[in-house]
Parts: structure tokens; sequence; C-alpha cells
């Protein structure tokens, strides 16, 4: 099985899985030492431990010679693991690579709202992630990457499948729509500055009317006081019959 799809594997978008990458670049990988040395009789479970490895993410670098992030890829959409194990991958916080792993094989192998429905919360991953390209090592970060899975046609110098847009599969597909972290804030910080405001507002006027019928009580007691008639003959004196 060196090179060739597992025995009773599915066709991805009508074709191989492992069609799913460039002729070029598959027989770059299939030639790679590290393929041969490393790839070699991987299954689901053991492939793990190579991900975990894995310090950096990319296609081809230097004189095309591919990465190890692309090579395991590869071996994944050869003997395609079941759904299941692909999004338990997904779902390990703690082995970045992998996850980054999952998410790019999700994108290519799954239907496009699965694709949404799992890769979308990984949009609040802002963890660092280094690329190795032709151009040398860069930095990204895992929501940068997971968006251009989302948004792009190349990524890791992999053409990848089509993908239905958002806007389509919330109309014929039932896709939720997606909800913006930013949005829930800024409606958050708005019910509460408005509850807030009616809180002042409430005080202000309990104020108000505490103040009225303390001077109502003044009024209405000054106009009742009764006078006795000795005070007043003494302080004027004058004679009250």
């Amino acid at each position: 099985m060196a090179n060739t799809t597992v025995r009773g594997a599915l066709q991805i978008h009508g074709a191989n899985p492992q069609f799913l990458v460039e002729k070029i670049i598959r027989t770059r990988i299939w030639e790679s030492n590290y393929w041969k040395e490393h790839c070699f009789a991987l299954t689901a479970e053991t492939l793990i431990d190579k991900a975990i490895e894995l310090k950096y993410i990319g296609g081809v670098y230097g004189n095309q010679r591919p990465t190890e992030f692309i090579s395991l890829l590869l071996k994944l959409l050869q003997i395609q693991p079941e759904k299941e194990i692909l999004v338990e991958y997904l779902l390990v916080d703690e082995f970045k690579y992998l996850r980054a792993l999952a998410a790019m094989y999700i994108r290519m192998t799954f239907r496009p709202v699965e694709v949404f429905e799992l890769l979308e919360p990984l949009l609040k991953d802002y963890r660092k992630l280094r690329v190795r390209s032709t151009a040398g090592y860069t930095l990204t970060y895992m929501d940068e990457f997971v968006d251009q899975l989302l948004t792009e046609e190349r990524v890791c110098d992999i053409i990848l499948p089509r993908l239905t847009k958002r806007e389509v599969l919330e109309e014929t597909e039932g896709l939720a729509p997606r909800s913006s972290a930013l949005l829930n804030a800024m409606e958050h910080s708005g019910s509460e500055d408005e509850g807030q405001g009616r809180e002042r507002k409430r005080r202000s006027s309990s104020r108000s009317s505490k103040s009225r019928s303390r001077s109502s009580s003044r009024v209405s007691g000054a106009g009742s006081v009764p006078f006795k008639r000795e005070q007043l003959s003494s302080r004027f004196q004058i004679s009250i019959p």
C-alpha cells in the first residue's frame, strides 16, 4: 500500500482522495525521505504521534520540497479515517498543529455545511502558527489560517475544492446564521447601558417625588399649626376677646 489509497475508500468530489493534491506535489511527496521513512504504514492512531511533532504548516519550500505537514495531509487522504476520528483531532486543543492538519483535511473532504459548522468555532483560536514556504518562515494565527480555508482557493500550495457560499447554505441547507462575537459584545454592552439608564431615571424620579412630598408637607404643616391666644397676645401686647 506504499502509495495507493486504502481499499474501499470513498471517492471525494468524484475522484480518488489523493488526487485532491496536485500530481506534481503528490509525486514529490511520494519520493521524499519523510514519506518513505515516517509515513509508511501509518494508521489513524499512529499518525497522531507524527502530527504532534510538527513544528510548522505549509506546502512546499526550498527547491519544491514538501513539508511534513502536507505529507501527513496526503497520508490522511490515503487512509481516509472515519469522520469521528477527524473531529476528535480537531477537538484536541493542546496540539495546535494536529488541529490545523485536521482543519485542512476537513475543508478538503467534508460537506460544505459540515465545514462551516466545524471550522468556524476555530476563528476564536488566536494561537500562533509557523508557516514554511519558498520564502522561508513566517508567522500566522490559527484564526487566520481557518479564515483562509473558508475564503481562499489555494492554501499551503493546495487548490481547495469549491466551497458553496455561506449565504446559499443558509437558504438551501438550513445552516444557522453565523454569530459575530463583536456584535454580541456590542449588543450586550448596549443592553447594559440601557438598563443603567433606566435605573438612573428611576432613581432621579424617586428623588424628585420625595422632594415634592417633603415640600408639600412643610407647606401644609405651616398652615395647620394652631396658635395659642396667650402667646399671640403676649408677643404683640394686644388683647384678644
